[in-house]
């Protein structure tokens, strides 16, 4: 971030900059607890946590207009992707496991369909997507798993209405020899984009059967599957009901995917902080439904 920021650049007229590491951290906290620029300058009035976290003195303390700017610092900067590459590397050199498969899976993050605006339409780059009988407005979150350690490697994000086996190959990870999939990924290994690359034509997809074809004597098969690829909903769950960010208040897809590749990478940190919870190797899950 600091190449970007202003702080310390001389020959700036006006008030001090606010040091970037209060800034950062501000704008974490707003991630977190997704909120507002407005919500996040009021709970660093009102929390103490808060600003025990920032490390807040009087003058330190930015507005909402001074976060907004920065929030807008970082998104023009394409920062989010580094910022999980980061994290990922800091984990990695910290004893986090990291293996040669990928499960991969897809979540919609919904957004805004109000028109009271100044264009007085929605978000031109969101379109609808459907899961079942519900449908969505919004973005969709392609992420890649490690299927060891169940942290998140790779996020792609795309409208709501791109089929989840169209982003799959973004997801594996130079080097991987497996891959985990659902049923919606069925008909991956023939698509022209996997195919037709040498790396990701060697990779071997588990892609768990349709439920009305499931026979019963393949469900253990069926299950060993699941218990491996139910590891990709854990990051899931962080980023969607313990941060909140089911929906996004931005428009357009470039700031939704900020704000989520940051979202992720917050979402490894805590996963990483858990107690340590030994998980079935992939191998010994299909072994056991065998």
């Amino acid at each position: 971030v600091a190449p970007l920021y202003f702080e310390g650049r001389a020959g700036r007229a006006g008030r001090p900059a606010v040091p970037l590491p209060v800034m950062l951290r501000m704008y974490l906290v707003s991630v977190v607890y997704s909120l507002s620029d407005r919500a996040c300058q009021d709970e660093r009035n009102d929390s103490a946590s808060v600003r025990s976290f920032v490390g807040l003195g009087e003058r330190d303390a930015p507005d909402e207009t001074t976060l907004c700017k920065f929030r807008h610092l970082l998104e023009e900067g394409g920062l989010g992707e580094r910022m999980l590459a980061e994290v990922n590397a800091a984990l990695a050199e910290r004893g986090a496991a990291v293996s040669r498969g990928t499960i991969v899976d897809a979540t919609f993050v919904e957004a805004p369909v109000s028109t009271k605006n100044r264009e007085g339409a929605r978000d031109p780059e969101a379109h609808q997507g459907r899961k079942g009988n519900v449908w969505h407005f919004g973005y969709k979150a392609h992420v890649g798993v490690d299927a060891d350690s169940g942290l998140v490697h790779t996020v792609e994000v795309t409208a709501a209405n791109v089929s989840d086996v169209a982003a799959a190959h973004l997801l594996v990870r130079a080097g991987d020899q497996e891959a985990w999939a659902d049923s919606g990924y069925t008909g991956v290994a023939r698509r022209p984009e996997v195919a037709s690359d040498p790396a990701l034509a060697r990779v071997a997809w588990h892609v768990a059967a349709k439920r009305s074809k499931v026979q019963e004597a393949d469900r253990p098969f069926e299950r060993a599957l699941s218990s491996v690829r139910s590891r990709v909903e854990h990051p899931f769950h962080v980023v969607k009901d313990l941060f909140g960010i089911r929906k996004v208040r931005c428009r357009g897809l470039a700031k939704a995917a900020h704000l989520v590749r940051v979202a992720f990478a917050l979402a490894n940190l805590l996963l990483a902080r858990r107690a340590p919870r030994r998980c079935v190797a992939p191998h010994e899950a299909l072994r056991a439904g065998a």
